[in-house]
């Protein structure tokens, strides 16, 4: 291989790695729903709960969360991985028993 082509393979491979994760934008609150799996690390967003003015309002279901605001909460095969924290959340929920969705 030529010096050169060793050199911009190398570059090349470098700018993926850089932007595969970091060009991702984080989903809107509206479009977390579904199977969601509560982490400490690499999440796919990041919420703080809240009492008042929430972002979104999250029911938690047993099955079928298929609407804004419905999390079913599971352990294995996550629609999204969700990290609970208390400071620079992406945005914020409140638990809620009826009406889940945005505000």
């Amino acid at each position: 291989m030529h010096p050169r082509s060793a050199i911009l393979c190398t570059l090349g491979i470098g700018a993926l790695l850089l932007t595969s994760g970091a060009g991702r934008p984080k989903p809107q609150p509206e479009g977390v729903f579904g199977r969601i799996q509560f982490v400490n690390a690499l999440p796919d967003v990041k919420v703080k709960v809240v009492t008042a003015l929430p972002d979104l309002r999250v029911r938690r279901v047993k099955a079928l969360a298929d609407r804004p605001g419905e999390w079913q909460i599971v352990d294995s095969l996550p629609d999204y991985k969700v990290q609970i924290v208390d400071s620079l959340p992406d945005f914020t929920i409140q638990w809620v028993d009826a009406l889940p969705g945005t505000p």
